[in-house]
């Protein structure tokens, strides 16, 4: 007889997940496309392209992600290397590792997270975007602010 584990109480007990969904559990490799209709918590290693457009992808605290994410939600607790375009939010949690560029209209970066890349917070349907894809407008550098004219102080009173 084979004894299937519950892991609806893993997931549950683990912070940064949302209770229910599919487990890649640590000792998985997957190498190439994912593709799902429920949330989803990676322990395991995953190469290659992600899509949950509709729904949340955590990377848990032993998560090795190297792919392109397209998610509702991306909760970051472990470490991915690719770009991430969500239509809700990104979270890096502390210990958590981002290095690419993220698209989403709000990203939270907690104290003791790493990211290296670029963000674009453009908001759901905002004009520049293609398909999920950040115009080159929002590639280019920020205008130059001049700098403000010197403070004249006077004492008031005596």
């Amino acid at each position: 007889m084979v004894m299937v584990p519950e892991i609806r109480n893993p997931i549950e007990s683990r912070p940064g997940t949302t209770g229910g969904g599919a487990l890649i559990g640590r000792s998985v490799v997957i190498k190439g496309e994912l593709d799902g209709s429920e949330d989803l918590t990676i322990e395991g290693q995953v190469e290659g392209k992600i899509e949950l457009r509709d729904h949340t992808l955590t990377v848990g605290q032993n998560g090795r992600v190297k792919a392109q994410v397209f998610a509702k939600a991306v909760v970051i607790l472990g470490e991915l290397v690719g770009n991430i375009n969500a239509s809700e939010t990104v979270d890096i949690r502390d210990k958590g590792s981002v290095d690419g560029d993220i698209v989403a209209p709000r990203v939270a970066i907690a104290d003791g997270a790493h990211f290296r890349g670029s963000i674009d917070m453009q908001r759901k349907g905002a004009a520049g975007t293609k398909a999920g894809v950040p115009s080159t407008a929002s590639t280019t550098a920020p205008p130059a602010i001049s700098p403000a004219p010197p403070l004249e102080l006077r004492r008031v009173g005596a």
